[in-house]
């Protein structure tokens, strides 16, 4: 899950970097108020960039590179725990 301290990281040098290495399929999980938003990218192959197939909020459903059917709306927010706070 992308968090604010890389934000930028994970948006703008992650996908440029992995779609150089030639990684087929990119996802990005982002926290949207508490609830999880799944951004699904594919490489386009003849440019090698990422182009996005699909924006998720409550389900996401997709085949490639592998059938996945996910309520997000089931998925509750990873709580830090902080020992001796």
């Amino acid at each position: 899950m992308v968090s604010p301290d890389s934000l930028a990281r994970d948006r703008e040098t992650k996908p440029l970097k992995y779609a150089r290495a030639g990684i087929p399929h990119y996802r990005r999980v982002e926290n949207n108020g508490g609830s999880a938003v799944v951004y699904v990218f594919e490489r386009e192959p003849v440019s090698g960039q990422y182009t996005s197939t699909g924006i998720f909020h409550d389900r996401m459903k997709v085949s490639v590179p592998f059938t996945v059917d996910l309520y997000l709306t089931e998925i509750a927010p990873r709580r830090r725990h902080f020992p001796g706070a």
